[in-house]
């Protein structure tokens, strides 16, 4: 009678302990699967409305066809536009890679309340509204005289993709730590030397991890380019903003299309090569 009781209230409280992990989890996996359902879904609804046969952007398509994707082979104005925005972000990233890398040194080796100041400055790009930012841009280039041209424009994507690399090499700094940088240094090698044979292959990978998700960051910005870009330097995001606006262009799904399966490609080469997901997840 005496030994029986501890052994029932050992079972009832093994039980217990089940449902609530067998529960946990169910909960944890439906919310897993409802968040990936709302984020592949829009994706998924662009890719299959872009085989569409009929003259006009509608989901479902009322057939299926190819004939969007070979117009755009004769689609001088979408060349134009592709060009230049792959030209502004490859100047936005080579402009934000060389600053990014020059913020983030003394951010991870300094403790200083200053250099915190200049930190929480350089992200704030990040946390502002973008239509904030692009108007800022455009009112103190009119209040300096200048221009609207592809350098203003690179100057204000500049701004807020700056931040992406700044952060990602921070990350692979702050992993690195700084005790092979003095070993360098105390055996008499020059900060130049050092930083370019002890702490840039150290941190490539967060830096190539930034320099590409500056470039997709600049590729398709359209809030701030709208307010920065002039006729002469019309980026794809407006040419396809306008396609849209005016009619809906099923064109306009089939260039969605295209660079959906170009940044799938360049996200899995990333992977493989710089570990993307590590920096991404750290930011």
């Amino acid at each position: 009678m005496s030994t029986s009781l501890p052994t029932k209230s050992v079972s009832v409280k093994q039980g217990a302990i089940d449902w609530e992990t067998l529960s946990f989890r169910v909960l944890i996996a439906l919310g897993a699967a409802i968040a990936m359902l709302f984020l592949t879904l829009p994706t998924i609804v662009v890719l299959v409305a872009s085989f569409s046969s009929g003259e006009t952007l509608k989901f479902p398509p009322p057939g299926f066809s190819l004939r969007w994707y070979a117009s755009l082979i004769n689609f001088p104005e979408i060349h134009e536009a592709a060009w230049n925005s792959f030209l502004l972000a490859s100047l936005t990233t080579l402009v934000c890679v060389t600053l990014g890398v020059a913020v983030s040194l003394p951010l991870t080796r300094s403790r200083s309340r200053w250099i915190q100041a200049v930190d929480a400055l350089v992200m704030s790009p990040l946390v502002l509204p973008g239509l904030a930012v692009g108007l800022a841009l455009l009112l103190f280039f009119n209040l300096i005289g200048w221009q609207l041209s592809l350098t203003t424009l690179m100057i204000s994507h500049v701004v807020i993709c700056a931040p992406y690399v700044v952060r990602t090499t921070a990350a692979s700094l702050s992993q690195i730590g700084g005790s092979l940088s003095e070993a360098s240094t105390s055996l008499g090698a020059n900060p130049f030397y050092t930083f370019w044979h002890v702490t840039f292959p150290l941190a490539q990978r967060g830096i190539i991890a930034g320099a590409f998700i500056t470039f997709l960051t600049s590729f398709d910005n359209l809030t701030v380019s709208l307010f920065l870009s002039d006729a002469r330097t019309a980026v794809l995001p407006i040419r396809m903003w306008s396609m849209i606006e005016n009619n809906l262009d099923v064109r306009t799904a089939a260039i969605s299309g295209v660079l959906i399966i170009i940044t799938a490609i360049l996200m899995i080469l990333m992977e493989r090569f710089a570990g993307l997901s590590q920096f991404v997840m750290k930011k």
